[in-house]
């Protein structure tokens, strides 16, 4: 490769290139051109955690489009190539953010619609330890369940928007409670079932499909079965959600009222409803509000935010509104009770989104025997 092609002189004799020179070419060119396809075309993941089972499985590895939303260009510019945030083995940072651009985003296919499974950047990376810039935050995956303007609840378990009921995954999970006539289960019906035991809970709680349930409930010696359903106005100390288990290690806490932080009520099964912020609305901002949107306020759009006394500033100019720069997601896992979603940590911002999931090319299941690792049935199957 002549990186010198500007000054090539006419009828000078063609050099041959040593062994080296081509292999360090070729690396180069390889780098450059990989890294042009993954930040503006496709990219490969790999599925962690089981927050999205029984859709996608950990050990799924996907392809994801960046070009269905628009790829957004960089950010942090100044990054080692093939790594994400930091680097292997020496456990450093792969990043320099000396050098931050502002937010840009490539025209797309689509914009986000709900029930799209999409990859984003964890939005609490921009809190300690991490600090991290949006960019570099964690890759999370869920399925989008509210896009912006969007009035979402959760009743009993199930997703609304507005008072219509959300499209529910095909392949979600939740926690269910059962009891027996006495006769035990027979491991391998589990295993049938494809169902887990995540919680060793008393008595036992079995996380599964609604088909598998309606399978289960037809065995003779199943007494009882039913979702493990939190209470509409119970809250649980051990798992708040949000905004309540908000450490503001950036902006102001909370607006008092009446000299205390206003509760929700809310849980897992049972939430909201919350209005999903959209580019140019404007919320009242008040003892009630304020708490949902003050994170996404100070953190995701970057204003100095100020509570004095009952009063509220922004960027040091007194107020009762804001205005939203950026539309926000609100992302939820399909393995509903085990999930580390936007109820616990709230909206996604625009700039986080990196694209979305489109198809399944390898799946390798660590817990299984050696000739059954490669789940053969998962190869290049679509993700909906």
């Amino acid at each position: 490769m002549n990186w010198k092609f500007w000054s090539k002189k006419k009828n000078t004799p063609k050099k041959k290139k040593s062994a080296v020179r081509e292999w360090t070419d070729a690396i180069v060119f390889a780098v450059i051109a990989a890294t042009l396809i993954r930040t503006f075309f496709i990219e490969a993941y790999v599925i962690p955690t089981p927050s999205m089972e029984r859709s996608l499985l950990v050990g799924d590895f996907l392809f994801v489009s960046k070009v269905n939303y628009g790829a957004r260009t960089p950010i942090t510019p100044i990054a080692f190539p093939f790594a994400h945030h930091t680097m292997p083995l020496i456990n450093t940072k792969a990043y320099w953010d000396g050098i931050q651009l502002p937010y840009y985003r490539l025209p797309g296919l689509s914009d986000v619609k709900r029930s799209d499974v999409v990859v984003f950047n964890y939005p609490m990376d921009a809190d300690s330890p991490f600090y991290r810039p949006v960019d570099k935050r964690e890759n999370f995956i869920k399925r989008c369940q509210g896009i912006p303007g969007d009035t979402l609840s959760v009743v009993d378990g199930q997703v609304f928007i507005g008072s219509k009921k959300a499209v529910n995954p095909l392949e979600g999970q939740i926690d269910y409670d059962y009891t027996t006539n006495g006769t035990d289960i027979n491991p391998q019906v589990w295993d049938d079932l494809h169902a887990t035991n995540y919680e060793n809970t008393n008595p036992p709680r079995w996380t599964m499909t609604t088909g598998s349930a309606q399978t289960l409930k037809g065995y003779s010696n199943i007494k009882s079965l039913a979702p493990h359903i939190t209470p509409k106005g119970a809250t649980d100390p051990n798992s708040p959600v949000y905004p309540t288990n908000q450490m503001h290690p950036v902006g102001p806490p909370a607006l008092m009222l009446n000299g205390k932080q206003p509760d929700y009520k809310w849980n897992v099964d049972n939430y909201g409803p919350i209005i999903i912020p959209k580019k140019g609305w404007t919320v009242k901002l008040d003892s009630m509000t304020y708490p949902l949107y003050e994170r996404c306020i100070s953190v995701y759009e970057k204003n100095k935010l100020e509570v004095k006394g009952g009063d509220i500033y922004i960027n040091g100019k007194k107020t009762d509104s804001y205005t939203f720069k950026m539309n926000y997601y609100w992302m939820m896992g399909d393995n509903r009770h085990d999930s580390d979603d936007s109820r616990f940590w709230g909206f996604v911002p625009e700039d986080h989104i990196v694209g979305k999931a489109l198809f399944i090319w390898m799946s390798w299941d660590d817990n299984a025997s050696f000739f059954s690792k490669i789940r053969w049935s998962r190869l290049f199957r679509g993700i909906h």
